[in-house]
């Protein structure tokens, strides 16, 4: 016989969705029967399964050890270095400067992302362990593009996603974007469009009208200072679309320098000669919610940039403010 209490992370759920993961090897059919036969019960008493869970329910399995072990199979949670840098963290939130070149989820079963480094990162402070990974894995709350640095927002906890989720979902967060566009801008401007996906080539573009299939987009921009011949932005994300402003501020004659799909080739070039530049010189700089504001730093490459087209003043001076 074996009892295990319900935990914050695997509250609010189906009582057989939680057993299936505890016992994820057993057949359906076999954790339904042991319900019936009452070999399974909730807080003593008789149940089917389609109870909710609360935090502190005591779960009971009466069986032997012996056939629990035969259908639990706790997986061996792979270990990697971790690249990015902590913002902020609390009980509930881990928030994290993703380097440029880092995916946020993996695309691939082989793909190291943010999302694996998050999770070693947090077994290796003793948050979560192999044995609770079984019920509940933290995950990145969105997504920033693979070559897109900057603040990333990971759910340590069942309510921390959810709650985040919900946050970004409703758009009550303000996001906040720094970068380096090709020409000068001298007004603050807020753009409007529709957006369209290309599925096959993962690439979007942007009309002025609405077509099908064609989504809403709304980003704010600022200039903070410009060379004479490119201009550093301060970019809120209003809605949130893949490539979103990236392509937007393509389509309105500012690329951002180093974007590979929609920047110009010229541009790219010179700074791949002078700087090694590899990627777009996008991050994600800023994110106020609720009594939060988290703020990541660039990244050294950018900072290095700014200063060798001299512009980092005026990345400094939005500091001070």
């Amino acid at each position: 016989m074996q009892k295990f209490i319900v935990t914050p992370n695997e509250a609010g759920q189906r009582l057989d969705k939680l057993l299936f993961k505890y016992l994820n090897l057993a057949p359906k059919s076999f954790v339904y029967k042991m319900l019936r036969k009452k070999n399974i019960t909730l807080n003593h008493k008789k149940c089917d399964g389609s109870e909710k869970t609360a935090v502190g329910d005591e779960v009971t399995l009466w069986l032997s050890d012996e056939t629990i072990d035969n259908f639990r199979e706790t997986k061996k949670a792979e270990r990697v270095p971790w690249h990015f840098k902590v913002i902020y963290e609390n009980d509930d939130i881990l928030a994290i400067n993703k380097p440029a070149g880092l995916l946020s989820q993996k695309a691939k079963p082989e793909d190291i992302s943010a999302n694996e480094e998050a999770i070693s990162y947090l077994m290796e402070q003793g948050t979560v362990t192999e044995s609770t990974l079984q019920v509940f894995k933290p995950s990145v709350c969105h997504r920033l593009d693979r070559n897109t640095s900057g603040l990333l927002i990971v759910g340590k906890s069942l309510y921390g996603l959810q709650h985040m989720s919900e946050i970004l979902k409703e758009r009550t967060a303000q996001k906040y974007y720094l970068c380096l566009v090709e020409g000068i801008i001298e007004e603050t401007r807020h753009i409007k469009g529709y957006l369209i996906k290309d599925e096959q080539t993962n690439q979007v573009c942007v009309s002025k009208d609405p077509v099908t299939g064609s989504h809403h987009i709304e980003t704010r921009y600022e200039p903070l200072g410009n060379n004479g011949f490119q201009t550093l932005l301060k970019v809120e994300l209003i809605t949130g679309r893949t490539h979103q402003i990236r392509a937007h501020l393509a389509s309105v004659g500012h690329s951002i320098v180093g974007d590979g799909k929609y920047g110009s080739e010229g541009v790219n070039d010179w700074f791949r000669k002078h700087y090694h530049l590899k990627h777009q010189l996008l991050h994600s700089w800023q994110m106020i919610f609720e009594d939060q504001k988290l703020t990541a730093p660039l990244w050294p490459e950018f900072a290095k940039i700014l200063k060798g087209v001299n512009l980092w003043s005026t990345y400094t001076d939005l500091q001070k403010n």
